[in-house]
């Protein structure tokens, strides 16, 4: 018992694991087909047997009927009898030939066995040579050296003819080939004539000739099966590749799905304590039913309430993301304006930037039209923006917030700080979901990561793009840009019914 089957009995039989020993298996053939193991492989011998017999099947009466135009050819100088009886022997020895090939062609592959069919197909080959080879040995009446030109001719025209038929498998050529040279070079060997000799020479010259064109196509052959069962090696790879990208797209799809379900089943249960918590924190805090007898008690309040606060937060982030990447995310659009939502967020955010002695800079040209956008989407990318910028800026530091439009017509919402920057090889991870720089780790004020990846979702939703640009120590710079067909062009004022009058006559 070989190795490589009880492996494969060690293997569970699920369909996915048949496929790929399956896969595994082409693509060992096939390597093994170009790497010069080709001879031994019995696919590859099969498929060059397979070729032979349809050539043959294919050209069934090709060659007969050149049979029966020698036999005609040679009355003129040997007995009819004779050519009779040797053009019998040839349609003998042929039908033997086409036989076998008709034989083989309706064997299923599995049940061929290649040396056994080479070796019959050598033998039929050989036969049918001889046959052919006989005609060199009538009894020619008239001693004519056309006669025996004659037969040189056609002997020459059947060999290369016999050698294009089977020159996929070369023992079937050397058999079928060597009888009828053997046959020319012995008769004029025999004849007492230097025309005789050099006729025999000049047949071995062109047999060995042919033999040597028969060869190099006989390589070209093995070469391109080579080359196709790579092709389809690599087909099998890729087909294998793709069951597997397939399946892992499948699961990660599922998983998805149950992410979502997830967040929207604990979205209630979360919220619905907090709310409470939220709730009796503030009352505790403020001592709307009476002072605390321990004061200490209030600050714990007002940390439960700020703790409470940070985690309805973090679980509204967490939705709004998971929404997005669901493509559950609805846009509510409507016509708004890009410099009242900055204004309004500057004005959120103003007391914190105080705290710290930050100051906020508006830059909002007069005029804009209105952006055709969700509000409460760009009231969100402003607001996260705009909060990372002041958490980020050191104390006496400025924020510029600028919007206008962009050269192809859209619109933008640029904020841009004096902070400590970003080196460049973090961005990508800063805009990645849960990402977090070095600076965010440094700082106690560092968020969930979820930020930036939100505003860019919100930017994509509306067919904007979103760019981060930031050098360390050179501050940072974010850039949403809205798209032109965002954006609400006034229409001109129609022409009241005696106004247009009015302009005709003048």
């Amino acid at each position: 018992m070989s190795t490589g089957s009880t492996a494969a009995r060690s293997v569970p039989n699920t369909p996915g694991t048949s496929a790929r020993a399956k896969t595994a298996r082409q693509i060992r053939d096939a390597r093994d087909l170009l790497s010069g193991q080709a001879s031994s492989t019995r696919e590859f011998d099969y498929e060059l047997l397979q070729m032979f017999v349809k050539n043959e099947l294919g050209a069934a009466l090709t060659v007969p009927m050149l049979a029966v135009i020698v036999a005609l050819g040679a009355m003129f100088w040997a007995p009819t009898n004779e050519l009779l009886v040797w053009l019998s022997q040839v349609f003998i020895a042929k039908g033997i030939l086409l036989a076998l090939a008709r034989q083989f062609s309706l064997k299923p592959q599995s049940e061929v066995d290649v040396d056994t069919w080479r070796a019959k197909f050598a033998a039929a080959e050989f036969l049918y040579g001889v046959t052919w080879a006989s005609v060199v040995f009538v009894d020619f009446v008239s001693q004519d050296q056309s006669a025996y030109i004659f037969i040189f001719a056609s002997i020459i025209v059947v060999l290369s003819l016999r050698m294009m038929f089977a020159f996929t498998v070369m023992p079937i050529v050397y058999a079928g080939t060597i009888p009828m040279t053997a046959a020319l070079v012995l008769r004029f060997g025999m004849m007492d004539n230097p025309f005789f000799w050099a006729l025999a020479a000049m047949t071995i010259g062109v047999h060995m000739y042919f033999l040597v064109l028969m060869t190099g196509l006989n390589s070209t052959v093995k070469a391109m099966l080579g080359y196709r069962a790579e092709k389809d090696a690599l087909i099998a790879e890729l087909e294998q590749a793709k069951s597997i990208s397939d399946g892992a797209r499948r699961r990660a799809e599922e998983a998805n799905l149950a992410k979502s379900r997830f967040l929207a089943t604990m979205s209630h249960e979360l919220r619905t304590p907090l709310n409470a918590i939220l709730g009796f924190s503030e009352v505790m805090k403020t001592e709307i039913l009476g002072k605390h007898t321990v004061p200490t008690y209030k600050d714990y309040a007002a940390d439960i309430h700020t703790s409470g606060q940070h985690l309805l937060n973090l679980i509204n982030e967490i939705l709004d993301l998971s929404r997005i990447e669901a493509g559950r995310y609805e846009l509510n659009e409507e016509p708004v304006t890009l410099a009242d939502i900055a204004e309004d967020c500057h004005r959120l955010l103003k007391l914190k930037a105080n705290n710290k002695s930050i100051e906020i800079v508006d830059d909002f040209p007069e005029g804009l039209p209105q952006l055709w956008a969700d509000e409460r989407a760009l009231r969100q990318i402003c607001l996260n923006l705009l909060s990372n910028a002041v958490k980020f800026t050191p104390r006496g530091g400025m924020i510029t917030i600028r919007i206008g439009a962009s050269p192809e017509g859209g619109q933008f919402l640029a904020i841009r700080d004096t902070g400590p920057g970003i080196p460049e090889e973090e961005i990508p991870r800063v805009l990645s979901t849960f990402g977090q720089g070095s600076l965010a780790h440094q700082t106690a004020e560092g968020g969930t990561g979820l930020g930036l990846p939100i505003v860019k979702n919100l930017v994509d939703l509306h067919g904007g793009v979103f760019e981060l640009k930031s050098k360390l120590r050179q501050g940072t710079e974010v850039v949403a840009t809205f798209p032109p067909e965002r954006v609400l062009h006034v229409m001109p004022r129609l022409a009241e019914p005696g106004e247009a009058d009015t302009l005709a006559t003048a």
